[in-house]
Order: C-alpha cells, then sequence, then structure tokens
C-alpha cells in the first residue's frame, strides 16, 4: 500500500506538476488545419471526454519546421483500455510500450498515455536489462513526466489543436530554432535505456540539418557496442527510417563519422573502405534520395540489395574459387551473406526474397544472344535488374557499352533487336542430332552425329 501510495505521489496524482512553456499560435504559426484529420478527430474525441489529449513528438516538430509529418501520435492521460472503449476502430498493440492504434479509414494514429517517472525496483511495470535497456514500460504518470521521459527536447513537444498552444517543458522550441540536437537527462542513461537512440540522434542530425549537441555527442562512439542487444526488428525498423529518410547519404556519412556503421550493418564498413564499393553504395543512396525528394516510389529491397551487393561478390569469387559453379556459387554466396545480416538486421523475407532476385538476374543481364533478352524483358523483377545493372555501370564495376545495350534494346523495334542480336553475339553451331536404331543383331547403332569408325 505504501509503494502503491508514493508512486501515486511521485507521478503527479496528488501534487500538480509544474507548467511548461506555453507558446501561442501567433508566437509558433502552426494552425490546426495543417493537423491531419484523423489526429484532430483523436484528440478532439478524447477531449470530449473530458481527457487531455495533445499532437506529441516527431509531428510537431516537424510541422514548426514546415515539412509534412509522415505520421502522426498523440499523448493523453487516458489509459489504453480507456482509449480503446472510446474509439470503435482501435486496437491495443505492444508489450515493451503498451499502446493503441486507432484508425480513420486509411490513416492509424498512435495514442499512448503519458509515462510516469522511476518506479520502484520491484515494479513489474517496469523491467530493464543488466546494460539499462528498458525492456517493459509501463508506468503512468503525468505530462511533464511524460515529457521528461522523451528522448530529445524537439520530441518532448505537445500541440494543443483546440487553444493551438505548444506546450514546452524542456525548450524543445529554443533548441529547433538553434538547430541544436539535445538531449534530455543524462545522455549516457538515457542511450543506455535505448540504444537505438544513437541511431536516431544521427537520424534526425542529418535528415533535419541539425548539430548534435556536445554533451549528447560525447558518448555516441563509446556505446556504439550496446545496439548488439537490440532486438533484429526494431534495428532494421531504424535502419528503414535512416535510408529513406531522403537524406541517406548524409546519414551514412555520418554513421561512419560518428562510429556506428559497425554495430548497424556488419559489413558495411568494410564495403565503405573500398573505393569501388564505396562508390557503388553512395549511387545508389543518392538515387534513392532523389527518388524520395520527388516524392516518387523506392525499393527497400533494391537499396539494401546495393548495400551488400559487394559482400555478395566477394563471397561469390571465393566459392567459385573452391571450384563450385559459377551461378551455384553465386546462390551459396547469396545465402552466406544474407544469414550474416540476419543475425543484426531482421530483413523481411519479401525483401530477402527480393533482394536475392536482383541479384540473380546480374549475370543473366550479360547474356544478350538467342532469346534469352526476350525472357528477361518479361521477367517480374526485369526493372529493378535492369536499374541495378545501370549502378553497377556507373560505378565502373561493369562495362557501360552493356547498359548502353539494354536501354537500346527496350526502346528498339523488333527488326532492330534481331540485328543487335546478330551483331553482338556469334551464332552457335547448331549440334545435329544423333539418331539411335537397332541394326540386324539387335544391337544399338547412331546415326548422324558419330564418327566414322576408321578402316582397319
Amino acid at each position: 500500500m505504501i509503494t502503491k501510495f508514493l508512486g501515486h505521489v511521485f507521478s503527479g496524482r496528488i501534487f500538480k506538476a509544474r507548467q511548461p512553456k506555453t507558446i501561442p499560435f501567433g508566437v509558433h504559426g502552426v494552425a490546426r488545419e495543417r493537423v491531419s484529420r484523423c489526429a484532430l478527430t483523436v484528440t478532439q474525441t478524447l477531449q470530449r471526454h473530458e481527457f487531455a489529449a495533445f499532437v506529441v513528438g516527431g509531428a510537431v516538430r516537424d510541422l514548426l519546421l514546415g515539412r509534412k509529418p509522415k505520421d502522426y501520435d498523440v499523448a493523453t492521460d487516458a489509459t489504453p483500455e480507456e482509449v480503446r472503449r472510446i474509439f470503435r476502430r482501435s486496437r491495443i498493440i505492444g508489450r515493451r510500450f503498451r499502446i493503441v492504434h486507432v484508425m480513420c479509414g486509411p490513416e492509424t494514429v498512435e495514442v499512448s498515455t503519458f509515462r510516469g517517472g522511476d518506479a520502484a525496483e520491484d515494479d513489474e511495470a517496469r523491467k530493464s536489462d543488466e546494460h539499462g535497456r528498458i525492456l517493459r514500460d509501463n508506468v503512468f504518470g503525468n505530462q511533464e513526466q511524460d515529457a521528461t521521459r522523451r528522448d530529445f527536447t524537439l520530441n518532448a513537444l505537445f500541440y494543443d489543436p483546440a487553444s493551438q498552444e505548444i506546450w514546452d517543458y524542456h525548450d524543445g522550441v529554443s533548441d529547433l530554432r538553434k538547430r541544436r540536437l539535445r538531449m534530455i537527462g543524462d545522455p549516457e542513461k538515457r542511450y543506455r535505456e535505448d540504444p537505438v537512440r544513437l541511431l536516431r540522434a544521427v537520424r534526425l542530425a542529418a535528415s533535419r540539418g541539425l548539430e548534435i549537441e556536445a554533451r549528447s555527442r560525447k558518448p555516441i562512439r563509446s556505446l556504439a557496442h550496446l545496439l548488439a542487444s537490440v532486438p533484429p526488428s526494431r534495428l532494421f525498423d531504424e535502419m528503414l527510417k535512416l535510408l529513406l529518410s531522403g537524406h541517406a547519404v548524409e546519414c551514412v556519412t555520418k554513421l561512419r563519422k560518428e562510429g556506428l556503421h559497425h554495430g548497424v550493418l556488419p559489413l558495411l564498413d568494410v564495403i565503405l573502405e573500398q573505393p569501388l564499393g564505396e562508390r557503388f553504395v553512395m549511387l545508389a543512396l543518392k538515387t534513392t534520395d532523389e527518388r524520395i525528394q520527388a516524392d516518387k516510389s523506392v525499393s527497400p529491397a533494391f537499396l539494401f540489395a546495393a548495400l551488400l551487393w559487394h559482400e555478395v561478390l566477394a563471397a561469390w569469387k571465393n566459392i567459385e574459387a573452391s571450384g563450385i559453379p559459377t551461378i551455384p556459387a553465386l546462390y551459396q554466396a547469396m545465402e552466406q551473406v544474407t544469414q550474416v545480416q540476419a543475425e543484426k538486421l531482421a530483413i523481411p523475407r519479401r525483401f530477402g526474397s527480393d533482394m536475392k532476385e536482383i541479384w540473380a538476374l546480374q549475370p543473366r543481364l550479360l547474356q544478350r544472344a538467342g532469346h534469352r533478352p526476350y525472357r528477361l524483358l518479361e521477367h517480374v523483377r526485369f526493372r529493378a535488374g535492369y536499374d541495378f545493372l545501370l549502378l553497377r555501370c556507373e560505378s565502373g564495376e561493369v562495362e557501360p557499352a552493356i547498359a548502353e545495350w539494354w536501354t537500346r534494346f527496350q526502346r528498339v523495334g523488333e527488326a532492330e533487336r534481331q540485328q543487335m542480336l546478330v551483331r553482338d553475339s556469334e551464332p552457335k553451331k547448331r549440334r545435329r542430332r544423333r539418331r539411335r536404331r537397332k541394326d540386324e543383331g539387335g544391337r544399338m547403332k547412331e546415326e548422324g552425329g558419330g564418327r566414322k569408325e576408321k578402316e582397319e
């Protein structure tokens, strides 16, 4: 009973929490019309049921930066069960952090209950591992504590669509104006609580044009080994955000600068130390960034295939040198590299199979005789394989003439395609088919293809 009472006291349910800075609309200029319809519906509905509700985190940060948020989070003092009862189209998910997904048509808003402060050591609602990483955290509290529990100051901003005010507990708006990324609390402790914050710091700094504050940057390199304790699925999700941020070149460059690339993509550090491999990877990232910034679709499978290609090449050569035929050696190399990656990054099976198809097409694209080019044009992954070949040619790995041949072959008519096949590849001599028949004695005898017997 005493422990429970103290929990209520320090969670702010008895004593009122200190008030944040409130920044009016006239100062920040973020109108409620810029907030998504679903996020507005969720906050308004919760407020009608007499709960506090705010748009929070990255959406507020991006609205202040003049960017369109990709998704919206809402923070409230309602428990997950209370939120679930209010919204018919909703579900409670998560074990580490229990949250509610509220669906409005195609859009989903993530609703979380305000997190509390430190819990008692024997509290089952919060568990940590030996490194300090939080394994489970379902201790609820008040808004001030929730702000303090967030990672960076610019992610601890609360926007109330009703009043159009921003509530700021840790000078996040000021840091944003100074283009500064600052950790809330002791940086080393906060990184230990969730090592993914190491990657998030790099991603936010690179993609939002921010400088990591010196105190927040200092522990990053020394704590890189903690990424080994992060579940592969979470690591993959964070890497996907980083690589599809539209600033992947800056992100990967900064990963290497901060000493994090070795702990994220095993073998990526080796790739970036090879002139040819680094050029190829950076070209792939640059192409992806350009497509995202132009609002074009991108393929995560293509991107991961590019990141790992030179490791596949190296393994392929080694296996082939041991006497294994070329194509079986390639398939063994693909399996070997993807298995190494599976230990760190839980690349979904749908991406893994697409990656392997892109890799497997590369030797086939070098074959430009007979009916093979026609069959390749009909392959479901031809376009991805062709784009991959273009990167290989541009990086200097393959002769540019091969990419030029395929580019032209797709555009010209049938007559010219036939001419290209004849010119680029010598026709193979047709082998005479041997016929076998029984001789008068009932023995099998070859005709038409056997060598003539020498006369005795």
